[in-house]
């Protein structure tokens, strides 16, 4: 699998010169780059040279070229000037080369300032303190070029949002911003007063630098210590395996634990799929890439001892269909994890998603029904989760382009074959928006009935962004929030929560930062397109009514792309600290992954550490109901057992926040096989990490460093 993995990376930098202005560039390039310099040798007309030294432009910035970049376009801005064109057509191409002027600038000020001299406050929005350039000369001539601009296009959004960055970064916003340009920094301020979260991914030495990848936190060699896994799309990109040592400290043991190799990740997902009690790793790979992202998964079984093989040949999942997003569940209730593996079919290319059963001896079998054929779209996220509370999850997948899917788990067929699913996203009111990404069911409200959270993705511009944050009429890019009514169908509650935000979101999770028991949700914002700076967002849930933006008290504004996102304990204090992987789809928009760290909150938690017996291992998809005393009165809580959203993985184990609770009255836990009852305890300790076995009354206190 490695050498086919190599292989392809060699081929992708051996394929013929082409000049397409959104195929991701090659990793080794300079005879692709000579070719260029090549062809701009000889003597061309205005428009050939103008075209061919902008898309070689283009090229170095993709690469990370960014002071040669600026060159060509220079270049191409001084021949545009003495081009004879029609106004209105001249116009629009030197606007597009001011465009890329401008990017070239920018990026060079992240290179300098963010990249070189990394720390804690490097791209955090708003920019201040340390986080302002001591290098400024590149967003000084951005901010030049911004306001050229202007002149000609005073009402563009997407200028308007840079030039305000660029004053920040120039340590000169708000005061020294002409007002009619100034974005008032109370368009910033967040909705709530929440405690401010610091990165500490450099200290701790997980601030891996890559592109656009996935993540999943979890404990991984057994230890009682949660790990980090983190990736990189760039198909020479190698997967990062960070053990976590009692002091809370990480070392890389990617080489050990034997993942050389395994690279180009875009995104990745864990589960015990042979119920051997130990986490293995799917790493799915071709995403965004269509016909030329033929790349295969790579299913990892985790050996025990510190290193994983490769079984994915073996266990029957190899396929060369571009993947982005996968999901596990135990769908037929049999004890076992089954597989759904999503793939990104067109028109042009019409291959399917797969639903895999787990056999039960470390092989699957293909059992996509015959309506998820001959297939079920461009499929961007999965997520399973039992929207009728009979027991059994049902499948939902956000699709790019058109309407997204639900599948309602009916059980076994009338002929005793497999599994029916039936279709219901029309009825059930959940196929927006047209144009979606991650996706995941939560109960948000705390009703006991799963709700459905869909984020909207039109990664074309920044511009409806910078509406959004003017408080102008924006309407791409926004996320649903459906809730589940109990009776098969949803009431979109996106306006009435105020979680109807325009945003570009890639990467995002859900958690809860504050452990008052309502769940919250990070959103890794940004696009392919250098200009997209944008910073990640923080909602918190204000006790299932509203969404509150936490994103600048909380100190999650990061301007990098955001991709995979994992909320977990990591330091085991009992609040969740959040992982974010950072950087971008083109080879030069690399960044350091980052770490926020919980500052901690006077509520009350308990961890769950669930060992199924009947179930699978991790007991996914098991269902939680905590009731817990506040004073006089009483309140439930309820969770599930699953990594989250599907694109980051967090923790399997269950970490509930309780409020002001004085007390836990019972804990109520639903394990996912069909001939077991819910299991009730009572006399449940507050702040402890807990461990439960299926079928058992302990409730053991469990230790970081014991073995579960």
């Amino acid at each position: 699998m490695a050498k086919e993995l190599i292989a392809l990376a060699e081929a992708w930098d051996r394929s013929p010169f082409q000049l397409e202005e959104d195929k991701p560039f090659r990793a080794n390039r300079p005879a692709w780059l000579k070719s260029f310099k090549v062809r701009l040798e000889a003597q061309l007309p205005p428009r050939e040279e103008i075209e061919l030294r902008h898309k070689y432009g283009k090229e170095l910035l993709w690469h990370g070229e960014s002071l040669e970049a600026q060159k060509q376009f220079e270049r191409v801005f001084e021949l545009a000037l003495s081009w004879n064109l029609p106004p209105q057509q001249k116009q629009r191409l030197m606007k597009n080369i001011v465009n890329y002027r401008v990017i070239a600038y920018l990026r060079q000020a992240e290179q300098e300032n963010c990249l070189a001299g990394h720390h804690d406050q490097s791209c955090l929005f708003p920019i201040e303190g340390r986080g302002v350039h001591s290098k400024p000369e590149s967003a000084r001539k951005a901010q030049q070029l911004i306001l050229e601009g202007l002149k000609q296009f005073p009402r563009d959004p997407g200028a308007i949002w840079l030039l305000n960055l660029t004053a920040m970064v120039l340590g000169e916003y708000p005061d020294q911003l002409q007002e009619r340009f100034r974005i008032p920094p109370k368009l910033f301020a967040s909705e709530y007063p929440l405690k401010k979260f610091v990165d500490r991914a450099e200290d701790l030495k997980v601030a891996t630098v890559g592109l656009a990848g996935g993540c999943a936190v979890d404990d991984f060699n057994g230890d009682g210590r949660l790990d980090i896994v983190a990736s990189s799309w760039g198909l020479r990109d190698g997967l990062r395996f960070y053990v976590q040592d009692a002091q809370g400290k990480f070392t890389d043991r990617s080489a050990e634990a034997g993942l050389k190799g395994e690279i180009g990740g875009i995104n990745l997902t864990h589960a015990d799929f042979d119920n051997d009690g130990l986490l293995d790793l799917l790493i799915l790979r071709g995403g965004w890439l269509e016909e030329n992202g033929r790349h295969p998964n790579s299913l990892l079984r985790n050996l025990g001892d510190g290193r994983f093989e490769n079984v994915t040949q073996k266990a029957g999942l190899l396929s060369r269909w571009p993947s982005h997003s996968a999901a596990w569940a135990d769908f037929d209730l049999d004890g076992d994890l089954d597989l759904f593996v999503a793939h990104e079919a067109t028109s042009k290319l019409p291959y399917p998603s797969f639903l895999y059963r787990n056999r039960g001896d470390g092989t699957f079998e293909d059992v996509t029904p015959e309506n998820f054929k001959p297939h079920v779209g461009f499929v961007k996220g999965a997520t399973w989760g039992d929207i009728d509370n009979d027991g059994d999850p049902d499948l939902y997948l956000s699709r790019a382009g058109e309407a997204n899917a639900l599948y309602l788990n009916e059980g076994p067929s009338s002929t005793g074959g497999n599994h029916s699913f039936k279709e219901i996203a029309f009825s059930a009111g959940v196929q927006n928006p047209k144009f979606s990404f991650p996706t995941w069911f939560f109960d948000y409200d705390n009703d006991g009935w799963l709700d459905l959270f869909v984020a909207g993705f039109d990664g074309r511009s920044i511009d409806e962004v910078a509406l959004d944050y003017l408080r102008s009429q924006s309407k791409k890019g926004k996320p649903r929030l459906y809730r589940n009514k109990g009776d098969g169908t949803f009431e979109d509650k996106s306006s009435s929560t105020k979680a109807d935000r325009a945003l570009l979101t890639m990467g995002a999770n859900y958690g809860d930062l504050d452990n008052d028991g309502y769940l919250d949700f990070y959103l890794g914002t940004g696009a392919p397109d250098l200009r997209t700076l944008l910073p990640n967002r923080m909602f918190r849930n204000d006790k299932g009514q509203r969404f509150q933006d936490v994103t600048t008290s909380g100190g999650f504004g990061h301007l990098q792309k955001g991709h995979g996102i994992a909320f977990s304990d990591i330091d085991g204090d009992g609040d969740q600290d959040i992982y974010a992987v950072m950087g971008g789809w083109f080879t030069g928009d690399v960044f350091p992954n980052a770490l926020f760290m919980n500052p901690g909150n006077d509520n009350h938690w308990v961890t769950l550490r669930l060992k199924g017996k009947r179930s699978n291992s991790f007991a996914v998809g098991a269902r939680i109901m905590v009731e817990v005393k506040e004073g006089q009165q009483t309140r439930k809580i309820f969770s599930q057992v699953t990594t989250g959203g599907s694109y980051g993985a967090g923790s399997h184990q269950v970490e509930l926040g309780l409020g002001s609770a004085d007390s836990i009255e019972k804990l109520e836990i639903r394990w996912p096989h069909s001939e077991v009852e819910a299991q009730i305890f009572r006399s449940i300790p507050l702040d402890k990490i807990l461990q439960i076995t299926e079928g058992q009354n302990e409730v053991k206190v469990f230790i970081p460093g014991d073995k579960p």
